[in-house]
């Protein structure tokens, strides 16, 4: 089996627009004239770089400045979808992809299974290794191999009104048992939808059946032909009929997330909770929630548990940096890698501008991010209080070449379950179908 052909074709993503790598101009890679930034030491070895977040420019300018032995040379080559697809065009042809690249985590598989990722185990891990927890590394990590330095993450909570829950003497509910018994409460008053199961957010639902128990995927980089798909166990199918269950009772609404729709709502105040990730106050507050009518009104909690006997914390979210086989200097690249949005500076701009949660170990002790009195929850310590220790206990999801097949086939799933069509535990047993079938059908050996 070819599994770099077979996960090529795999791969979801579209083949389209034009490449716009940083390419050096002469010998020692000195020509910054393709360069969004400026590099200000001409006579070192430039690495070229993809990345797409808002204060990279500061970021890069912060290396640069620091570093006597390399310089960035940053394109922002689009957001998310935008750039995978011209890195996937740079991967088919052979030529055109940066050195270092941007990825959200559960996207290293798919290209990692095209060998167009470099393993860091042995160029630089080891040196940063205690920077981030077990799970910040199983996250960039393919089986034993890590193909990325993690840089933010999204541990998960519940963000909800303070006004709503005064109004109808609800306190932050625990557990999912209580968060459905608050939902009726305040329905049964004649208030608004205590959340939302939105078709269009799978990777939630994917956390909270990892929060249940449930272990969707086997994937091991050691063994790319094969492919444990476990979608339907009774952790999933609970999960799924709890929430079926309150779309059905219209104790949560079934809109789509990140629509204007959506933002119209959370900021009229018809939903009690929003149950996201701890990028999100950024995200919110970008869209124009937390001004005017709804100022000081939002907090945060930590996510209600299955069983609060024995917590998990989930992650939604969190991006890294990889190596890209068409590196000239993987070496040198790592260093990027591992550098590029290490600096206090760096780090200190990415969570007070609301860019970044970090997942660097010492920003989480650092007592000014502990203590940090967020502004869009009215001044709440929600680092020490919710996040922090929710980086801290997490422990890694594993992510596969086939996630983004994965995602749209979860959508549709919810979708039928917000129509009515299915159950919660159909719509596991009918996606367990539909994405062993689609694996079979690239290749893998399902297990």
């Amino acid at each position: 089996m070819n599994t770099k052909h077979l996960l090529a074709a795999a791969a979801t993503l579209a083949l389209a627009g034009s490449l716009t790598a940083c390419t050096p101009g002469d010998d020692n890679g000195n020509d910054d004239a393709n360069c969004t930034n400026t590099i200000p030491k001409g006579d070192l070895p430039v690495v070229t770089m993809w990345a797409w977040y808002p204060n990279m420019e500061l970021v890069v300018d912060n290396f640069n400045e620091q570093n006597d032995e390399v310089q960035v040379c940053w394109t922002n080559a689009g957001a998310g979808g935008d750039e995978y697809d011209k890195f996937q065009t740079a991967i088919s042809a052979g030529s055109g992809a940066p050195d270092v690249v941007m990825l959200e985590a559960d996207r290293i598989p798919t290209f990692q299974a095209q060998n167009a990722l470099v393993e860091l185990n042995d160029l630089g891990y080891e040196d940063v290794a205690e920077n981030f927890s077990d799970g910040a590394w199983k996250d960039v990590s393919v089986g034993d191999g890590v193909f990325g330095a993690p840089v933010d993450g999204g541990p998960m909570a519940m963000i909800y009104r303070k006004d709503i829950f005064e109004q109808y003497g609800i306190t932050p509910p625990t557990t999912w048992e209580e968060y459905e018994a608050a939902a009726q409460t305040v329905k049964d008053a004649g208030g608004p939808f205590f959340g939302d199961l939105g078709a269009n957010v799978p990777a939630v639902m994917m956390a909270l059946q990892y929060q249940n128990g449930a272990q969707p995927f086997t994937y091991d980089s050691a063994s790319p032909e094969n492919m444990g798909v476990n979608l339907n166990d009774d952790a999933s199918k609970e999960v799924l009929d709890y929430w079926a269950g309150l779309a059905s009772k219209g104790l949560v609404g079934k809109q789509d997330q990140f629509t204007p729709e959506y933002i119209s709502g959370v900021i009229g105040g018809e939903y009690a909770t929003y149950i996201s990730a701890a990028w999100a106050p950024g995200y919110l507050q970008g869209a124009g929630v937390g001004e005017g009518a709804d100022a000081g009104v939002w907090a945060t909690a930590p996510l209600p548990q299955w069983d609060p006997d024995n917590p998990v914390s989930v992650n939604w979210g969190g991006s890294a940096f990889s190596v890209t086989t068409q590196a000239d200097d993987p070496e040198l690249a790592a260093k990027v890698a591992f550098g590029v949005y290490a600096d206090d500076a760096s780090l200190e701009d990415g969570w007070r501008n609301q860019i970044i949660f970090p997942l660097n170990v010492n920003v989480l002790e650092d007592s000014a991010f502990q203590d940090y009195e967020v502004p869009f929850f009215d001044g709440q310590q929600a680092n020490k209080e919710v996040y922090v220790p929710a980086a801290n206990a997490y422990t890694g999801m594993t992510y596969t070449p086939i996630g983004q097949y994965y995602y749209s086939a979860f959508t549709e799933q919810i979708a039928a379950i917000n129509e009515g069509s299915v159950s919660g535990s159909e719509a596991a047993d009918a996606l367990q179908e539909d994405v062993v079938a689609y694996a079979t059908e690239q290749g893998f050996t399902v297990e």
